[in-house]
């Protein structure tokens, strides 16, 4: 399946124009995921939800912010959360008591307090993490709970890559085969950016379709520019400060149960994919801080909850190019095309298909990184305590597809699929016997590879 290759952990030796692109797929990657998070908090709020200036904005601040506090150590790209999105809906829905008589924009910024308040829990773990020392934590947390987490985390994201797919098959497997094509035949340079080349190559394929009368399966057209032409060239993203109120707070902060557990996962992922151990370099304790900071300074002036995106693991599973220096790259453009709103549009004309046929990929990356996850940790599955909890955390992360909610005085609060799944793992692996699980210690059970990984190791 093609040349093994070998993994790149500085990326200057590539010199900086290559840099440069790499970190301009990142930005491709994370883009249309990032963007959709607004973009569907709108509906919620009948167009005066959250701005994609804004959003895009602290997806680059948090992101370099989170670097700044991984001590440069992880390449994570942190971009709009998914899981606050029922939280949103509900603090919209809200017509009883002080928001009564409030407009939709009036609600948002409550919304966001409560947002605030989630990535200060973060920090809260992150605090309890340093103190009593990431062993004691990660005990409950060994590969046979993280593992089989990070396989539902690709696979509940699935659905969406069919959804956008289906919009227009052909444009999605054009951007499909492109990716695989690269990625597999890809010689030099072109071998690593091959996310980015099915972004261009099927973006100009929607160009010709469009010019020359082709449309959606629904009808639409492949490609709108009307938002482009009315937009300027430069505008500062439109901030506003969060405001707290207890009821939207109950509704928000416990989404950061959800959102620790996936950030546990996502950094297992990040560490497996590139063969180094930063649950305990730079810390559990530093990454979760970072991811919590992020949120809480994005909510506090009118963001989405930020979060570590699978879409830019795929893309070093890709790549095989580790540097954070790219991711870096990659948030220092995101900041800049927040202040153009022109350029803003543009990226976002990008059909829903190609970014579906795209997802195909990466999606499908992260639950297999999942898989090699438990693999490579020698998760022992003659174990019939360990079967129980993978399959209770597969078949709850993948079955609640619609979370659980339940009424907390009178506000609902929602737990997410993965949420749930994360819990029941956590609490299964806790109370069954034989949990012999030593982090970084136990080299005959479930081992942690990443105490002996070599940062030299060729993977293909």
């Amino acid at each position: 399946m093609g040349e093994k290759r070998q993994a790149i952990y500085d990326a200057t030796t590539l010199g900086k124009p290559k840099m440069a692109l790499l970190g301009l797929q990142h930005m491709f990657a994370m883009f249309g995921a990032t963007i959709l998070v607004p973009i569907l908090v709108n509906g919620y709020f009948n167009g005066e939800g959250l701005s994609v200036q804004v959003t895009l904005f602290f997806a680059g601040i948090g992101t370099l912010l989170f670097h700044l506090f991984s001590k440069f150590k992880v390449p994570a790209f942190l971009g709009s959360s998914f899981a606050f999105l029922g939280g949103f809906a509900t603090v919209a829905n809200l017509n009883s008591g002080k928001y009564a008589d409030m407009t939709y924009g009036e609600k948002l910024p409550y919304a966001c307090g409560g947002i605030v308040v989630a990535g200060l829990l973060y920090l809260i773990l992150a605090i309890v993490i340093k103190i009593v020392g990431v062993k004691k934590v990660m005990h409950f947390l060994p590969p046979v709970v993280t593992g089989p987490i990070i396989i539902c985390i690709g696979l509940s994201l699935a659905p969406s890559a069919v959804s956008n797919a289906s919009a227009n098959w052909f444009l999605a497997l054009v951007a499909l085969f492109v990716v695989i094509f690269f990625n597999i035949w890809g010689k030099g340079m072109f071998k690593i950016i091959p996310i980015l080349m099915g972004v261009v190559i099927s973006y100009v394929v929607a160009l010709i379709m469009n010019a020359v009368g082709f449309t959606n399966a629904d009808g639409s057209a492949i490609l709108d520019f009307a938002p482009v032409a009315e937009a300027s060239w430069v505008g500062l993203p439109p901030f506003q400060i969060a405001k707290f109120d207890l009821t939207a707070v109950l509704v928000m902060a416990p989404i950061a149960i959800a959102t620790m557990m996936e950030h546990v996962g996502d950094i297992s992922a990040i560490s497996a994919t590139t063969n180094k151990n930063f649950i305990e370099d730079p810390g559990l304790h530093r990454t979760l801080f970072g991811d919590g900071l992020a949120t809480a300074i994005a909510g506090l002036f009118g963001g989405p909850a930020n979060t570590t995106y699978g879409e830019n693991t795929g893309v070093l599973e890709l790549s095989k190019v580790y540097d954070p220096k790219v991711v870096e790259i990659a948030a220092v453009y995101a900041i800049v095309v927040s202040f153009i709103p022109k350029i803003s549009d543009i990226i976002g004309t990008m059909p829903t298909a190609i970014i579906g046929g795209i997802s195909f990929i990466l999606y499908g990356m992260i639950s297999a990184i999942g898989v090699r996850n438990v693999v490579e940790n020698k998760v022992d599955f003659t174990k019939s305590r360990n079967l129980i909890v993978a399959a209770v955390i597969l078949v709850s992360g993948l079955g609640f597809s619609d979370g659980i909610t339940f009424t907390i005085g009178n506000t609902p609060v929602t737990l997410t699929s993965l949420a749930i799944a994360a819990l029941l793992g956590i609490i299964l692996n806790a109370v069954l016997p034989g949990n012999d699980y030593d982090f970084g210690i136990n080299h005959k059970g479930d081992i942690n590879r990443g105490v002996s990984f070599n940062n030299h190791e060729e993977v293909g």
